[in-house]
């Protein structure tokens, strides 16, 4: 059944997507009870995926300048230059220019780690930087905020959610992570756990799946007639955003696994910890969550195609082109020590 699932996990994503948002809509009020599933079931799968990394990686893995300078200038440099192309659409709708901007700007910090590890990338540099990442934001959001909608816009967001949302999306699930490993040299119910969380990754991903686009499908159908005109800036984000990951990666003399990160990192946007922050507005911006939401649905969709086309435009000498099953558990745990 492992076998079956990992030769076929990208239909069983498409599949977990479908019925999560034919349950959001069929179910009145499922939308709240499977909300309430989002954290809890991105924190087990994130524990699942920082697993499979050996954490012995990670402190090579943070001292790769030119890998961290290549995420940096392409999440800060080059990527807010396409968002502030694309925003300029919305702008005769403050509340849908917020969104869009509150969304685009920030990369992800937390599944995108899942969809690299997918691609063959390197998910545990994309782990060293995550703090980074996440102090990049907070110091740089407000300023491209300002920037692009204004600076009135700046003074109604409360930042304290990109804290909590560190805490639990990349410190818990990478400290008990640690934890498992740890004991899994010395503890025999440790090492069941790594065998059953590593076999667990595909039907993991699409239960999460399922559960964020059930969570989320009703704000769209409630807003569907404003946020057509949004959807296609995040379809072109999605065609636009990897090659210029591609571009950035290539200028910094990046190998293969660490471009696939790159291409990832400047892709995947941090649309689950940006969500509370639109929440929090004034009611006449309300309009602004549910354009984070629509860049989730479009997002997902956009990284099951993704894990499948960066290999195919990333390749090195003798690689397989398609990305095929996922790779056996000895197979991952050499990619994630990144050969130079």
């Amino acid at each position: 059944m492992i076998a079956w699932a990992n030769r076929w996990q990208i239909p069983l994503y498409l599949a977990g997507m479908l019925v999560g948002g034919a349950i959001g809509l069929a179910v009145p009020g499922s939308g709240a009870g499977l909300d309430a599933l989002v954290t809890p079931a991105l924190i087990v799968l994130l524990f699942a995926t920082f697993l499979a990394a050996p954490f012995a990686e990670l402190g090579r893995a943070f001292r790769d300048l030119r890998f961290l300078a290549a995420v940096l200038v392409l999440n800060f440099v080059f990527v807010p230059v396409l968002v502030f192309g694309l925003s300029r659409f919305v702008t005769h709708n403050q509340a849908l220019l917020v969104g869009v901007l509150l969304v685009l700007l920030s990369p992800c910090i937390d599944y995108v780690v899942v969809f690299t590890r997918l691609a063959g990338g390197s998910a545990s540099r994309l782990l060293a930087v995550s703090p980074v990442l996440m102090l990049a934001q907070l110091a740089l959001l407000p300023v491209f905020l300002s920037v692009m909608a204004g600076p009135g816009v700046v003074g109604s967001i409360d930042m304290a959610p990109f804290v909590g949302a560190f805490l639990l999306f990349i410190v818990l699930p990478v400290g008990l992570a640690a934890l498992t490993q740890w004991l899994g040299r010395r503890v025999r119910a440790a090492r069941a756990v790594e065998r059953t969380m590593d076999a667990s990754m595909v039907p993991l991903l699409a239960l999460t799946l399922a559960v964020i686009v059930g969570a989320q499908i009703d704000v769209v159908r409630t807003h569907v007639a404003e946020l057509l005109v949004i959807a296609p800036l995040y379809v072109a984000f999605l065609v636009v955003a990897p090659v210029l990951g591609i571009l950035v990666a290539r200028m910094f003399r990046q190998d293969v696994a660490a471009v696939r990160a790159t291409v990832l990192s400047g892709s995947t946007r941090n649309s689950l910890v940006v969500l509370p922050l639109a929440l929090a507005l004034p009611e006449p911006m309300a309009l602004a969550s549910a354009a984070v939401v629509t860049q989730t649905l479009v997002e997902l969709v956009g990284m099951i195609a993704l894990v499948r086309v960066v290999p195919r435009l990333v390749v090195s000498r003798g690689e397989n082109a398609g990305l095929g099953a996922l790779p056996s558990p000895r197979t991952r745990r050499r990619r994630y020590a990144d050969p130079q």
